[in-house]
């Protein structure tokens, strides 16, 4: 029994000492397949009209280019209107820097000159160029490794649907076929309603934040939007960047409450309206194994697992609930239904036009 542990134990540790070491390789592979997915039923739209998947692909991918572009686009024009007033916010963080200075000096009797030396030997000062440089041409090779990813996935599905069928044996391959059916239905539905459940945080965020009073409202919903693909993180990280560009308006505590309230408003939407309509029942995982994946991957990839974590657990529970072995495991992954007491006839009916869209 004790060596049957081991050899487990040995094996999760080769398992993640690949996943580690192999990053370069597997991040742009793994995001790819996800997006990949996501556009599989447009292109079998553009596909049922006549045009070659070779087409279908391109359409796919200018489609998702644009809708980038777009993002980008905003973005850039909200932030040329934080950088006019750049030079008065530089100087309130100043001030601000000053007065926590002046904090840990007054509690911990720690002068400025010994933080900055801190803050100076806990960050390498040499190379730093070299590094963005580095970091730079990183990121340009796996965006083009991604999109070069996405073509061959879309134009090759077929080709890679029938190798999985090749490795399973005769007597199970009507199984395995359906399992692959409901793993890429399910999972085209819980990425898409992750789509639009961002796409309505952004519009909530977007009315809360301009109702507090928070210069370029928009670019901060959208960056609070965007960081909600890192569960509990990423919503952290946004509204705290928000809370943060509040002091530097100057906008005192009132501005801050609004920005708070917000959040919290829009937490309770997400939670108990948004993500049960939109995102739907199939792929709920509990909170438990929703942290150990976001550690994991983060653990393992970096931020970049930290993206990638929730919608790889979705996809693995889906291949759990479908094979009879391992639907132990699905139920352990995600929720347990609750009983609904009564109807509620108005949240079926947004889930009909919802579950219309799949």
């Amino acid at each position: 029994m004790l060596n049957k542990a081991v050899k487990v134990l040995l094996l999760f540790s080769l398992i993640f000492a690949g996943l580690y070491y192999a990053k370069p390789f597997l991040f742009p592979f793994t995001l790819a397949a996800i997006i990949a997915m996501l556009l599989l039923p447009l292109c079998k739209r553009i596909e049922g009209k006549g045009f070659s998947r070779p087409v279908s692909a391109i359409f796919g991918l200018l489609v998702l280019a644009g809708v980038l572009a777009g993002i980008v686009a905003l973005l850039i024009w909200q932030m040329s209107d934080i950088a006019k007033d750049f030079s008065e916010m530089q100087g309130k963080v100043s001030d601000m820097i000053h007065q926590v200075q002046r904090f840990i000096q007054a509690k911990l009797g720690i002068t400025a000159q010994e933080q900055k030396k801190l803050l100076q030997s806990s960050g390498s000062s040499g190379g730093s160029m070299s590094k963005v440089v580095s970091n730079t041409l990183g990121f340009a090779v796996d965006f083009i490794l991604v999109v070069v990813y996405i073509f061959i996935f879309l134009i090759s599905r077929s080709h890679l649907k029938k190798f999985l069928l090749k490795i399973v044996p005769d007597d199970k391959r009507l199984m395995a076929e359906k399992v692959v059916f409901d793993t890429t239905l399910v999972s085209y539905k819980y990425l898409s309603g992750l789509t639009m459940m961002i796409i309505m945080l952004w519009i909530l965020y977007g009315i809360g934040f301009s109702i507090a009073g928070i210069k370029n409202a928009i670019f901060f919903a959208i960056l609070c939007g965007i960081l909600e693909i890192i569960p509990f993180v990423g919503n952290l990280t946004g509204t705290a960047l928000t809370v943060l560009m509040a002091l530097t308006q100057g906008g005192g505590a009132g501005l801050v409450v609004g920005v708070i309230i917000t959040y919290f408003v829009v937490q309770f939407v997400q939670s108990y309206i948004i993500e049960p309509l939109v995102v739907g029942a199939e792929v709920n995982i509990n909170p438990l194994f929703t942290i150990i994946a976001l550690v994991l991957g983060e653990l393992v990839w970096g931020i970049a697992g930290l993206v990638v974590a929730i919608p790889l657990l979705g996809m693995l529970k889906i291949v759990c609930d479908n094979i009879e072995e391992l639907k132990p495991y699905g139920y352990l992954i995600g929720e347990e239904k609750k009983k609904q007491s009564g109807s509620q006839p108005w949240m079926e009916k947004v889930k009909k036009i919802f579950s219309k869209k799949g």
